[in-house]
């Protein structure tokens, strides 16, 4: 399927590895030129070696307020537009309610909630100009809550509902905005919740990971490529009628309607 991105510019937050790293390097080999953005200079030059076309990168963390601003200014600087915006940084930590810190709170709604508001807000002229997209990714803890991820899903949940309130505001102004909720995909982070469940458990790796996708009612873990091949759809114009769609990309996890 030819998606037609060849030569546009897509600004890729949290590329520095993991599901940001594999939408880089399919982007970069659907013809995109890229800026990638992250806290680590030298995981993001990794990546952007990995790249087959134009990768720049912008080591900054955009849990500051002015960094949204400073990274589109790159991208225009560096391209001279802005096509596709990807909100893929952050983490969130895990614990029980009762013990989570104010800290704790405050660093997770600050780098997935708000920089992806800042990052949207310094785009969008932009973005209305070349009549591109916004791909939020998001985590399917925001549409059911549980116990461990009190942090995560209030943090989902608030970028589901921003991915429907860009997107009313996008069919006026020709940007087209959707989601992508992951499911338990395997990169570093699931990987050492697998194997410290294995350390706690008495279990080898592969019956800790059997063990956690039975719990989770999946088959099999996700793999980094298969999200970024549903960002480049959503990018593209092959999903031009696709406008505040929340995708769950999860093996079935999700259950809910």
């Amino acid at each position: 399927m030819q998606l037609e991105l060849q030569d546009k510019v897509a600004v890729v937050t949290g590329a520095s590895r993991g599901i940001g790293g594999a939408i880089a390097e399919l982007l970069s080999g659907e013809g995109m030129r890229l800026v990638l953005a992250a806290r680590t200079a030298d995981l993001l030059e990794e990546v952007a070696a990995a790249c087959p076309g134009p990768a720049a990168v912008f080591p900054m963390d955009l849990r500051l307020e002015e960094a949204p601003r400073a990274l589109v200014a790159f991208a225009l600087e560096t391209y001279g537009s802005v096509d596709l915006l990807v909100n893929n940084a952050g983490a969130t930590q895990r614990g029980d309610f009762l013990t989570l810190s104010e800290e704790a709170w405050q660093d997770g709604f600050a780098l997935k909630f708000f920089a992806s508001v800042r990052c949207a807000r310094e785009a969008w002229p932009h973005l209305m100009r070349s009549r591109g997209a916004v791909v939020n990714i998001v985590g399917i803890g925001g549409r059911t809550g549980t116990a461990e991820f009190a942090i995560g899903g209030a943090v989902n949940a608030a970028l589901l509902n921003l991915t429907k309130v860009l997107a009313d505001r996008g069919v006026a102004d020709g940007v087209k905005v959707n989601a992508i909720n992951p499911g338990s995909i395997a990169t570093d982070r699931l990987k050492a919740r697998i194997t410290k469940a294995a350390q706690d458990g008495g279990q080898s790796y592969p019956e800790a990971a059997a063990a956690m996708a039975r719990k989770l009612g999946v088959a099999r873990f996700g793999r980094p490529e298969e999200i970024a091949a549903a960002v480049a759809f959503l990018a593209s114009p092959r999903s031009g009628f696709c406008q505040g769609a929340i995708l769950d990309l999860d093996g079935g996890q999700t259950r809910i309607l």
